[in-house]
């Protein structure tokens, strides 16, 4: 999975950073729809989907100078802060405490061993909780400069090694719409979207 990926090279590429936030987007929604959560919520997971990383952009100049060597612990402290970063962001622009404490807790694990405030189970707050699945989905079936993509059967596979990690209340809610009729559909729209993308930026 993707903490295990520590250490490697890290970019920031805004085309597929962009797909990501799509697909993130798209997920939470379809994850929050299943779990029966109201209209208003499902909405505002969206939002959240989509701009769940960009406190990433205030760090963006000091990865792109460090794009050839690995790491150190101490820029991976860094990089972990972009949490913090987007939920400041995003206070400063007044989106809905909802959205904010999603942001800022979507790296949580339901052990208590994420970050930023190391909470566990029901501690973290619930829109957090379903981002932290439907992000790390997203991230395994993309390509990343050190990997290539991961098929939808092995995210998943991947994803119950670590079921630690996850509500598993949610879990099973994403794991309906990830078997559901609209899976394929919400990756071709992010195939498109990055297509798109990187296209405007040639």
């Amino acid at each position: 999975m993707e903490k295990r990926t520590t250490g490697h090279i890290l970019r920031l590429d805004l085309a597929s950073e962009l797909t990501h936030g799509m697909c993130v987007s798209n997920l939470a929604f379809q994850v929050a729809c299943e779990m029966g959560l109201e209209p208003e919520i499902c909405h505002e997971l969206a939002v959240a989907g989509v701009v769940h990383d960009i406190g990433k952009l205030e760090i963006s100049k000091y990865l792109y100078s460090r794009q050839s060597d690995p790491l150190t612990i101490e820029e991976l402290k860094y990089v972990r802060t972009h949490s913090t970063m987007g939920y400041a962001i995003l206070n400063e622009r007044h989106y809905s405490e909802f959205i904010l404490q999603s942001i800022l807790h979507h790296h949580e694990n339901y052990d208590g061993s994420g970050y930023p405030s190391n909470l566990a189970g029901e501690e973290i707050p619930l829109g957090a909780r379903i981002l932290r699945v439907c992000d790390t989905f997203a991230a395994l079936i993309s390509d990343r400069p050190y990997r290539k993509a991961f098929s939808m059967e092995e995210a998943v596979a991947l994803m119950i090694d670590e079921i630690k990690d996850f509500d598993v209340g949610v879990f099973l809610a994403f794991q309906r719409v990830v078997h559901g009729p609209h899976i394929e559909e919400i990756i071709e729209i992010n195939k498109q979207v990055l297509d798109l993308n990187e296209e405007d930026m040639k």
